[in-house]
C-alpha cells in the first residue's frame, strides 16, 4: 500500500473514531444523534457522513459494535491474563462489570435501558452470544479435554449471571465474581482449586492449623 493511500485510511480512521465518539456522547446523554448534527459536530459535511455509514442505522451499528468489540476485547484480555481457571474467570467478571460501570453505552445496551435511542437496540441477545462464544473459545483452549456441552453451558450461564448483576445486582461484585467463578469450575468438572488464594467463604480450624475454603466453601 502506498503511503498516499495508508495517510488517507489513517484519516478516515481518524474521521471515523471522532464521529463515533460523538455519537456515543449523544447516546448515552439519552438523545438520538441525527446525522446533521453528528457533521456539525466533527466539521465535516452530511455526505461525508452518508458516504462513510450509509445512514443512521448504518451509523447505529457501528458504534454498538465498536463498543461491543471493546467490551468482549477487555473480558478476553482478562481471560488470558491469569494463570487457572477460577482466577481467570473472576478477573474476567470483574472486567465486564468494570467495562459496563465505566462506558454507560454498554451497560443501557445490556441492560435494555429506555435512556438509549431505540436506533442503537434494545436487545442484549446479540452481546450475550458474542460474549459466550469468545469466552468458549477460550475454555477450549485451556481445557481442550472438556465435553463441548459443558464448555458452552458453562459460558452462556456465566455470560447472563454477569448481566444479570449489572441489571440486578444481587451483592458486592466481588462476591459475585467468585460464585460465577465457581459455576463455571463446577459445570467444567475441575476438582483442582487454586492455592494459597484468599477465603471468599471463610476459613475452618483443622488440628494441623487453619485451611483456607476455595470457591463454594469447598476446602483447599
Amino acid at each position: 500500500m502506498s503511503e498516499r493511500r495508508t495517510m488517507a485510511r489513517r484519516a478516515r480512521d481518524e474521521l471515523r473514531g471522532e464521529v463515533l465518539d460523538a455519537a456515543e456522547c449523544l447516546a448515552v446523554a439519552g438523545e438520538r444523534p441525527s446525522m446533521p448534527e453528528l457533521a456539525r459536530r466533527v466539521g465535516v459535511s452530511r455526505q461525508t457522513l452518508y458516504s462513510e455509514f450509509g445512514d443512521r442505522d448504518g451509523l447505529a451499528s457501528a458504534l454498538v459494535l465498536r463498543a461491543t468489540d471493546r467490551f468482549l476485547d477487555r473480558i478476553e484480555a482478562a481471560l488470558d491474563g491469569e494463570p487457572d481457571l477460577y482466577a481467570a474467570w473472576v478477573a474476567a467478571v470483574d472486567a465486564a462489570l468494570t467495562e459496563a460501570g465505566e462506558n454507560p453505552l454498554i451497560k443501557a445496551l445490556l441492560s435494555g435501558d429506555a435512556a438509549v435511542p431505540s436506533a442503537f437496540g434494545t436487545d442484549s441477545g446479540p452481546i450475550i452470544a458474542a460474549a459466550a462464544e469468545r469466552s468458549a473459545g477460550y475454555l477450549r483452549r485451556v481445557r481442550p479435554g472438556a465435553r463441548e456441552h459443558d464448555v458452552r453451558l458453562a459460558a452462556e450461564t456465566a455470560a447472563r449471571l454477569t448481566v444479570s448483576h449489572m441489571v440486578l445486582p444481587s451483592g458486592p461484585a466481588a462476591r459475585s465474581a467468585e460464585d460465577i467463578a465457581t459455576v463455571v469450575v463446577r459445570t467444567l468438572g475441575d476438582a483442582w482449586l487454586r492455592t494459597a488464594s484468599p477465603a471468599p467463604r471463610g476459613s475452618r480450624s483443622t488440628s494441623g492449623g487453619t485451611t483456607s475454603a476455595g470457591p463454594a466453601g469447598t476446602v483447599s
